[in-house]
């Protein structure tokens, strides 16, 4: 591994202003000198989260493999740093993989060394294999749970000793609700095991150290969210059907600026925490104006296999309706991968 440095109400966490254009303006900065260990956090939804917080001044550690630049997708763990400098915080750039406990271990007391300890922690890593039993090789399956439920619970209980000791400590899991429903399991049995593995540890860790006043909670996009790793595999268009990773960033921003001892053990949307936040107008959310961004995976209310809402009609996208390709882009590069897949 290689390291080197380079309640009021929710709705005061996030300006009024819809899209929150000019939230550093006008926003009280909370997260000024946090120090924020997020993993996977090279590009995607984690790298958003990152720059989120930097704007605040925030000291943030980043917890990823990519230290050269991938053939397809740009970013690096150095690159990401010099963006979250930029916004305005510090940055740790950490080499690690998450399944190696001396890896994680290192991480975690450099970054204790260099900003003088943890406030929060960002699970964001996972990896992804969207296959059926038999067309996962065992291979696959312990990639999947080594990064996803293993890698969660590693990182937690590394940073765990130093979250007791902060005010106001979080953890963040970006994983599904626990929905217990056939449809989020009869295509890909391993990969649904492994994520909600995570969430597992969410409903467990939640009330383990709820005396301490350490948050657990689960974030999960309501809308697929546009990333490098969707254009690169579904192309271009396929992000109309999306909104862009700031709407995560911002709610992720508003659960980690909450008091940690008042809401815990919580399965969240972005949507949903944005919008009990007073955001009322998530159009600028939307990658392209006018666009029309389906479910997530794991959606109370959404069948994967007819693409639409069993709730009420989704608004009519800008192309044809998504068949069973799309359902194959919709979980993005959060995640670590194999040869097929993307690393952050």
């Amino acid at each position: 591994m290689k390291c080197g440095c380079s309640v009021k109400k929710d709705a005061d966490n996030i300006t009024a202003a819809q899209g929150l254009k000019n939230d550093a303006e006008h926003r009280v900065r909370k997260l000024a000198g946090k120090t924020i260990f997020i993993t996977g956090a090279s590009r995607g939804i984690g790298k958003a989260i990152a720059l989120k917080a930097a704007k605040d001044g925030a000291n943030i550690v980043i917890a990823a493999k990519t230290t050269e630049p991938h053939p397809k997708l740009p970013g690096t763990i150095y690159t990401a740093a010099k963006e979250v400098e930029e916004a305005g915080g510090k940055c740790l750039p950490c080499a690690v993989d998450i399944r190696d406990e001396g890896a994680v271990t290192k991480a975690v007391q450099e970054a204790v060394k260099t900003f003088g300890g943890i406030d929060i922690l960002v699970n964001n890593a996972s990896a992804i294999s969207l296959t059926g039993t038999l067309e996962t090789p065992m291979k696959k399956y312990d990639l999947m749970n080594n990064i996803n439920t293993r890698g969660t619970f590693l990182c937690s209980q590394a940073c765990l000793p130093h979250l007791k000791k902060a005010k106001n400590p979080h953890i963040l899991n970006v994983t599904p609700p626990l929905n217990i429903r056939p449809a989020w399991f009869k295509e890909h049995v391993a990969y649904s095991l492994s994520k909600y593995g995570m969430s597992l540890c969410v409903l467990g860790m939640s009330q383990e150290f709820k005396e301490d006043g350490i948050a657990v909670n689960a974030l999960w996009p309501k809308k697929a969210i546009a990333t490098v790793a969707v254009m690169v595999t579904a192309g271009k268009d396929a992000l109309a059907y999306c909104r862009t990773d700031r709407c995560f960033a911002d709610a992720a921003y508003v659960v980690l600026t909450r008091d940690s001892r008042a809401r815990t053990g919580e399965f969240l949307y972005d949507e949903d925490v944005l919008k009990e936040a007073g955001v009322t107008d998530f159009e600028p959310y939307s990658y392209i104006p006018a666009g029309g961004p389906l479910p997530d995976s794991f959606i109370e209310g959404y069948s994967p296999q007819k693409g639409t809402s069993t709730r009420r009609p989704q608004r009519a996208p800008l192309m044809g309706a998504p068949g069973k390709e799309w359902r194959k882009f919709l979980i993005r590069s959060r995640a670590f991968v194999t040869r097929s897949s993307f690393t952050p």
